[in-house]
């Protein structure tokens, strides 16, 4: 990778020479503009105001306008002598946890190489450190132009930098958040922590880029002259009659989707009108029917558990009854049969 900036990590009394290049790359599709009569190309030129001609890239500097409108011009030279430390150094000015730094803070990054051999004892060290303490390295550095704030971490055996935007870059959250007074039940978070449960996690590396998939496919129709293909047609949803049905359809939704069978089909019904903002929200009817139904289930079980206990009392006294008569029986008759031998 083509390096962008060559400098050196400053570390306490330790310097550590780096070179830094883009972590990141873009695989956005990139269009010219044409001029829809005929598709010609349509450039901007770059022309001196004064000369009326178009100059070379090797020509143009840097220029800083001034408050009266002339300007000052500024060479590549000028900002490398710099009267600041972090003109050519990643100065790290704190060690501090992960967790401290604000994700809005977060800007490009890039990846700092070790430049030659003398610096691969320093820069292994750092990074093991980085690695044992489980902490980020706050950085000043010069890019472009400025001077900015940067954050190292490490990312598999290589030290990584977050370009950070300054504290008073990021905007507060002012007039973004709904106003206050929204009240959110308990059922209602239950069946939002049902739904982040089923849809779980994911593979990053599994996640793509469908929108440009689907430019891809149809600038390929068109080079070879063929139809384009058909847009997928608009999902329709039902018509949702409160926040629990949504979030109960969601939930069912997600478990087919990852080929789990859903639960019983939940009953979409009408939020009840609260009379006051502090009044308990009424049992509704479903649950009403549906306590009823548990009860009268419960109340046959019992009344069939009695009348099968009653049936089977009954014929342990029939059984009973029958074998003492069998038994009187045997008696007499034995009674008799002695009495006829003594006579």
């Amino acid at each position: 990778m083509r390096s962008i900036w060559n400098g050196a990590i400053s570390f306490g009394l330790v310097s550590i020479p780096i070179k830094v290049v883009n972590a990141t790359e873009s695989h956005s599709i990139s269009f010219r503009q044409i001029h829809t009569e005929d598709g010609g190309r349509i450039r901007y030129r770059k022309v001196c105001e004064l000369e009326d001609r178009e100059v070379s890239q090797a020509e143009i500097g840097k220029g800083y306008e001034d408050a009266d409108g002339s300007i000052i011009p500024i060479t590549d030279e000028d900002l490398a002598q710099l009267p600041i430390p972090t003109a050519k150094t990643i100065e790290i000015v704190a060690f501090v946890p992960g967790d401290r730094i604000d994700p809005l803070q977060m800007d490009a990054a890039y990846y700092l190489a070790a430049s030659g051999a003398p610096a691969a004892k320093p820069y292994t060290l750092l990074r093991e450190a980085l690695k044992r303490s489980n902490k980020v390295a706050i950085a000043k550095f010069a890019l472009r132009g400025r001077e900015r704030l940067g954050m190292l971490r490490v990312v598999g055996d290589a030290i990584a930098m977050h370009g950070l935007l300054w504290p008073d870059e990021v905007r507060a959250p002012e007039g973004v958040a709904p106003d206050a007074g929204v009240t959110v039940r308990d059922k209602e978070l239950d069946l939002a922590d049902a739904l982040m449960d089923t849809l779980g996690e994911v593979d990053l590396d599994d996640l793509h880029d469908g929108y440009r998939e689907a430019v891809e496919e149809v600038i390929a129709a068109k080079a070879a002259g063929e139809a384009l293909p058909a847009a997928p047609e608009p999902a329709t949803g039902g018509k949702v009659l409160d926040l629990m049905a949504a979030l109960e359809s969601s939930v069912r939704a997600a478990k087919e989707s990852r080929g789990e069978e859903p639960e019983e089909a939940a009953e979409v019904r009408r939020l009840p009108q609260r009379k006051s903002a502090r009044a308990a929200p009424k049992q509704t009817a479903g649950k009403k029917s549906t306590s009823a139904a548990k009860k009268t289930a419960a109340k046959k079980t019992t009344a069939s558990a009695r009348k099968s206990t009653s049936k089977s009392a009954q014929a342990k006294k029939t059984a009973a009854k029958s074998t003492a008569k069998s038994t009187a029986k045997k008696t007499a008759a034995k009674k008799t049969t002695s009495r006829k031998r003594t006579a």
